[in-house]
């Protein structure tokens, strides 16, 4: 999974995608998701550092992963 090329992140919790001139603001989580797919981290890669980061359940960061993933999609922010 690669973000697409027209998306700008910062590291405050901003995404600009300069090609359909949406913005996003990002919470903690989905910031440090997003720059992980950023350094070409695949989706097992994410999910275990999002369990090492957060502290949480593996089961329960594996949905909410999913989760995110899906709204990733649904805006276009994924190649």
């Amino acid at each position: 999974m690669k973000l697409q090329k027209n998306l700008a992140l910062s590291e405050s919790g901003f995404a600009f995608h300069s090609s359909t001139g949406d913005t996003f603001l990002l919470n903690d989580s989905a910031n440090f998701i997003l720059h992980l797919i950023q350094s070409e981290k695949n989706e097992d890669e994410v999910l275990e550092s999002i369990v090492d980061t957060f502290e949480v359940e593996k089961n329960t960061a594996e949905k909410d992963l999913k989760d995110f993933l899906s709204q990733v999609r649904n805006f276009n922010l994924v190649e």
